[in-house]
């Protein structure tokens, strides 16, 4: 393209029709002289340089996805679960495996993307992937094995329900037991690894859709708005309607917000909701060593929590 034969209208145009913004066009853009060439120029260059920086984080993202497949292990899985806060509903793993050589712009931690946007990744996600598994715990299980027990389940799960048999598995800060194939576990890895990241996106716009269903089975308590996690809206809505068959019983908080715990429990929480200082927290703590064996073993366990939380706001 002679860029000096071109209107600035039509190098507008013929940009619309090319995304791809490279080095060299910018270096042509900026040798013309024209004053509405330079704006063009001005604005191409911050794309260039957003989607510059893009491609370097998506690049580390993929550092251990490159090592493996440069050393030939071809199906290197991802694996994440999403739900273990919620007081409501399954929790939720995925298990992604793509082609060696795979990058995709937009894949970050489903946590750090607006709901549109995961639904968006969802779809460029399935489309260059070569495997997805997901797997699921449901409450039954939640309260049975403890929500630490129930995730590794789903994850194992997910492993299982792919199409092909990884050869390492990438995962989000801990071991699967009862899996044979080689695994590295990343601390808060949905974060800063590519693979664990899109299985993240995957698990959660997989669990958020199950939620949506499950609050027309369930209505009343907005598991569509808050996909069972405890928002003060949802912890009304257990005050006033009890809880239902797809709360998680074994979370403590459940028996409290349905008015389990003794008169004594909930007079210490009031005091202490209201302590904003110190000497006041410590005045609370003296206090709290005169009762504390007329506290039943899980209310002496919410205290400790509640107080550990306490200390970290006044």
């Amino acid at each position: 393209m002679n860029l000096r034969e071109l209107s600035i209208e039509e190098i507008r145009a013929r940009l619309q029709e090319n995304q791809l913004v490279t080095g060299h066009f910018l270096n042509r853009l900026k040798r013309d002289p024209r004053e509405g060439v330079r704006k063009v120029y001005e604005l191409l260059k911050k794309r260039y340089e957003k989607e510059r920086t893009e491609r370097l984080r998506i690049q580390n993202m993929l550092n251990f996805e490159r090592l493996l497949w440069k050393s030939g292990v071809q199906f290197v899985a991802g694996v994440d679960e999403v739900g273990v806060g919620p007081l409501a509903g399954p929790v939720v793993a995925a298990a992604i495996v793509f082609p060696p050589g795979t990058e995709l712009a937009g894949i970050d931690d489903s946590k750090r993307l607006d709901p549109e946007r995961r639904l968006k990744m969802e779809g460029a996600i399935r489309q260059v992937t070569s495997a997805v598994g997901v797997g699921l715990a449901e409450v039954d299980e939640i309260d049975r094995l403890n929500i630490y027990h129930a995730a590794l389940l789903a994850m194992r799960r997910a492993v299982e329900a792919l199409p092909l048999k990884p050869e390492h598995l990438l995962i989000d800060a801990r071991i699967i037991p009862e899996v044979s194939i080689p695994q590295s576990s990343f601390y808060k890895g949905d974060g800063i690894n590519f693979s664990i990241a899109a299985a993240s996106i995957i698990a959660k716009t997989h669990r958020d859709r199950l939620m949506e269903e499950l609050e027309t089975k369930y209505p009343g308590y907005g598991f569509a708005q808050h996909k069972g996690y405890g928002t003060p809206e949802h912890q009304n809505a257990i005050r006033r309607l009890g809880p239902c068959p797809i709360h998680r019983m074994s979370f403590p908080f459940i028996r409290e917000l349905c008015g389990e715990f003794s008169e004594l429990f909930y007079a210490l929480k009031q005091q202490l909701d209201k302590i904003d200082s110190n000497m006041a927290l410590r005045s609370f703590e003296r206090s709290l060593r005169e009762r504390w064996s007329e506290l039943h073993e899980k209310e002496q366990r919410k205290i400790r929590l509640m107080l550990s939380r306490r200390w970290k706001t006044v």
